[in-house]
């Protein structure tokens, strides 16, 4: 009897132990580790042509932009037609940004014509 249960034991160990070789094993060869990327904000300026009305453009823009993976804030003003955006640079760059701006409404409407890298986010003076 206590043989039996030495030899499960002993059998279970083996199994468990080869499972962990395989795993690893498979990491060593694909050359994939998993890793955690330390979040890098930035926050830039945004010129944006092609705008014509506050609540389908700007508003719109914004709305889609605060969407995006990585984009922490977001604001856009019609008025003076830039945008503001803050980012985490780890999982999306400021020309991806800038293409996402242009890929609104099928390519055709909009243009982030100059980006600027600002210190912080003050606040778009609202003109009513």
């Amino acid at each position: 009897m206590m043989r039996k249960a030495i030899s499960i034991i002993t059998l279970a160990f083996v199994l468990f132990s080869c499972n962990e070789a395989k795993k690893n094993s498979a990491v060593e060869k694909s050359g994939i580790e998993k890793r955690e990327v330390a979040a890098i904000y930035k926050s830039i300026e945004v010129e944006i042509e092609g705008m014509t009305c506050e609540i389908g453009c700007a508003k719109t823009i914004e709305s889609k932009l605060s969407k995006v993976e990585g984009v922490t804030y977001s604001k856009v003003n019609f008025e003076e037609k830039i945008g503001q955006f803050t980012f985490d640079e780890s999982k999306i760059s400021q020309e991806d940004i800038a293409k996402k701006i242009a890929g609104i409404g099928g390519g055709a409407l909009y243009k982030a014509t100059k980006i600027t890298e600002i210190e912080e986010i003050k606040e778009i003076e609202e003109i009513n």
